[in-house]
């Protein structure tokens, strides 16, 4: 269930469902309700209405369900713009009274139609002895061209971004890299010592799990797969590989990085997009941010793994690493399930066969926090002038989307584009949609704002909400999906009214 909040005074909305007879109430939230026998909250199956002006606010709701006739007024189906503070507060948001604008965006590039399509190579950076840093790059033709970097959710790699890669490479300088811990990035050594210790379930030497041993190697003794690792690796990856300022695009974990990264090193971010970023990670206390607290755990991600985690983490592992697991995952994050996750399921099942993928498991989830928490790095980025781009897919079933709404209270002049139907991984699942919207923000960003965002008629309509339905062709199939672009001046009613009709698609809004 999604959660709505504002900090005007709440109210009930009840309405008398006596056949042929529409009844309205409004009450506030300090009031007794009556005894619902004639009446009741409204519900999915209401059609509904919200008047508003500058005096005051109420609700007309009347109930669909029983009913034969209703006032003509309730079917009128269109949003009109409400006019605050003498401007208009949205445009283009409409309901099945009046039609959404379709546009046309282009296809992916396909190689079997002989599309133009950008080579992708897969590299290693050695970082620190013994972790290698796996990357994939493209479009290094491209030198004039602006810099992204995509960093990858948890559990997956720079595999995820195939897409991205083939398709932005054609324009720009891609990388993706794999977070050490994860993807390819995972240890070339066992970071412990254990005297040919062999798994109890495999009886060989063969599947050996790397990280089980009694006494850390020299150079993994301060080892951690912590998101500080992470905010470094990153930080040397640009220094070192990129060699200049970048835009960073992350989703889920890859999006909680980029905004933490950028927090700290603002100097070597050119922009920031997240990607259904997770708003939290680890749930140890830091030690730099809460000493004492951190006292209490005397165990935080470091090798080797204390005897009762080795236990756990065996156990644990072989039911995460289940082919039929991931494939459950994939089923639950991604909201299209005639989207092709072949290579992304095979892609995952290699990494959990990698002997020290067990262990940096156990690792990452018992490493501590950050020292900044989301919206601490949320408020760096906006205090360092980082340009920041929202991208969320609305059928998300891990971070809903009243988390991308919560950034974009807190970071209002932030772009916020929310697609449906998508999911947790909304490159991947609508990388059409994805790759035109950030063609568009990077454009807009490199111009200094000069050009409008994608899907604006002009740099000025920043200010208000717009609706439009993406189309693209897909395998010889015309597919489209419904953007709702959040503007800057758009009133918590107003973000009322565009929720309801969200959650009540019977529904029907009347100004």
């Amino acid at each position: 269930m999604e959660i709505c909040s504002f900090y005007s005074t709440p109210y009930y909305c009840i309405v008398n469902i006596r056949r042929n007879v529409t009844g309205k109430c409004l009450i506030s939230n300090q009031a007794m309700l009556p005894i619902l026998k004639e009446k009741r909250l409204c519900s999915g199956f209401d059609v509904y209405g919200v008047n508003k002006n500058r005096n005051r606010r109420s609700f007309t709701i009347a109930a669909l369900k029983g009913f034969d006739s209703l006032d003509s007024n309730l079917l009128s189906e269109s949003y009109n713009s409400d006019m605050v503070d003498g401007k208009v507060g949205t445009q283009d948001v409409a309901g099945r009274g009046k039609s959404v604008p379709k546009v046309m965006i282009p296809s992916l590039p396909s190689e079997t139609k002989g599309d133009s399509v950008a080579a992708v190579d897969s590299c290693l950076w050695e970082w620190k002895p013994k972790l290698n840093v796996h990357y994939e790059k493209s479009g290094c033709q491209n030198v004039n061209s602006a810099p992204i970097l995509f960093l990858p959710g948890f559990g997956v790699g720079s595999f995820h971004y195939e897409k991205q890669l083939k398709d932005l490479g054609r324009d720009y300088r891609i990388w993706a890299l794999d977070f050490i811990g994860q993807g390819k990035s995972l240890p070339c050594e066992d970071p412990t010592s254990q005297p040919k210790r062999l798994d109890e379930s495999a009886g060989d030497g063969n599947n050996v799990l790397w990280g089980f041993g009694d006494e850390a190697e020299p150079w993994a003794k301060e080892l951690v797969y912590s998101v500080d690792l992470w905010r470094d690796q990153v930080r040397y990856f640009i220094e070192e590989v990129i060699k200049e300022p970048v835009y960073i695009v992350g989703n889920s974990l890859g999006g909680y990085v980029a905004l933490y990264f950028a927090a700290y090193y603002p100097e070597l971010v050119k922009g920031v997009t997240l990607l259904n970023a997770t708003p939290f990670w680890g749930f140890l206390p830091n030690p730099v941010r809460s000493p004492r607290l951190s006292r209490l755990f005397p165990w935080a991600g470091t090798f080797p793994l204390p005897t009762t985690v080795k236990k756990l983490t065996e156990i644990a592992w072989q039911k995460i690493s289940a082919p039929e697991s991931i494939a459950e995952v994939l089923k639950q994050v991604y909201a299209d399930h005639t989207t092709k996750v072949d290579k992304v399921f095979s892609s995952i099942l290699e990494v959990t066969e990698h002997p020290a993928a067990a262990a940096a498991l156990a690792s990452i989830m018992f490493a501590p926090q950050g020292q900044l928490n989301f919206k601490e790095a949320l408020t760096g980025c906006r205090m360092n002038n980082v340009p920041l781009c929202l991208i969320y897919g609305k059928e998300d079933p891990w971070v809903r989307p009243i988390w991308g709404l919560q950034v974009k209270r807190q970071f209002p002049e932030a772009p916020y584009y929310q697609i449906s139907p998508a999911g947790h991984c909304p490159h991947d699942e609508v990388p059409e949609i994805v790759n035109f919207l950030l063609r568009g923000w990077v454009k807009n960003v490199e111009s200094n704002s000069s050009v409008a965002l994608p899907l604006l008629d002009s740099p000025e309509s920043v200010e208000y909400d717009v609706v439009k339905d993406l189309e693209f062709v897909r395998q010889g199939m015309k597919k489209s999906a419904r953007v709702q672009f959040y503007g800057s001046m758009t009133s918590q009613w107003e973000r009322l009214a565009m929720f309801l009709k969200s959650r009540f698609p019977y529904g029907v809004y009347s100004p």
